[in-house]
Order: structure tokens, then C-alpha cells, then sequence
């Protein structure tokens, strides 16, 4: 099974995210997904500790991690973390370019059908496409 990991500058956001993508994907407990947000003082901000910290949990119990990020920063903390893992750990680990909530969500969808990790991947990055509206 493959987890996911939203990584948000926000501890809120990042758990709203994950319930969110946990909740409405059908996934539940099937799926490990976590949320990941704020500096290690509890403000806004990214931890690398944190995100290699939730690494360290979530990798033992899944085939590989995706990691779907908010801004700049959490992309780089989170390059940051996965740098400080063992080498057979970091290519089990994916860094998405998608949107968070979309790309959490079709991930957590994509992961509950028991796919691998470039599968869950590719979902996630198609999020990038949905269309929300006409106008």
C-alpha cells in the first residue's frame, strides 16, 4: 500500500487536508495518510524534522510515500527530509507537483485500488487538470 503525506505551512491545514482526503476517497483506514504542518514552535512554517520524523513512521508500514507539498518551502524542507533518509528509503519516496487538497485526495483514491507508487503519482499530478468551473 502506498501512504501520503501532506506537507502544509499549516498544522491545521495540513490535518483539515488529510481528513479530508482520507474522508472523502473511500480510503479510511486503508490508506496512511498524515498531515505534516508548521515550524517546530508551532507557527507557520515547515519542519524538516517533522516531515522526516512522519517519514521514519509511515515508510515501515507502506510500499513507498508520496508526498504532496503546499509552497516553495515545504517542497524544499521536504527534499530536505527525504536527502536525510537511507538511500533504499528515498526511492520509495515521491515528491508531487499537484495541487495539496486535489492532489491529496485523487492519490488517497488511486492508493485505495492498491496501485503503486508512480501510479498514485500520476493521479495526483492530473488533479492539476480538474476543471472547477465554467466561468
Amino acid at each position: 500500500m502506498i501512504g501520503i503525506m501532506v506537507v502544509s505551512h499549516s498544522a491545521d491545514a495540513a490535518k483539515g487536508i488529510r481528513d479530508i482526503a482520507a474522508g472523502m476517497s473511500g480510503a479510511g483506514d486503508d490508506v496512511p495518510i498524515v498531515g505534516v504542518g508548521g515550524n517546530d514552535t508551532g507557527g507557520l512554517g515547515v519542519s524538516v524534522g517533522k516531515i522526516f520524523d512522519a517519514l521514519s513512521e509511515i515508510l515501515p508500514k507502506s510500499d513507498g510515500v508520496l508526498i504532496v507539498p503546499d509552497l516553495g518551502s515545504s517542497i524544499l524542507s521536504s527534499r530536505t527530509a527525504v536527502g536525510l533518509l537511507p538511500p533504499e528509503d528515498a526511492a520509495r519516496v515521491i515528491i508531487s507537483d499537484a495541487p495539496i487538497l486535489e492532489g491529496a485526495m485523487m492519490a488517497a483514491v488511486e492508493a485505495s485500488g492498491g496501485s503503486d507508487l508512480a501510479a498514485v503519482a500520476n493521479s495526483a499530478k492530473e488533479a492539476r487538470d480538474l476543471q472547477k468551473s465554467d466561468h
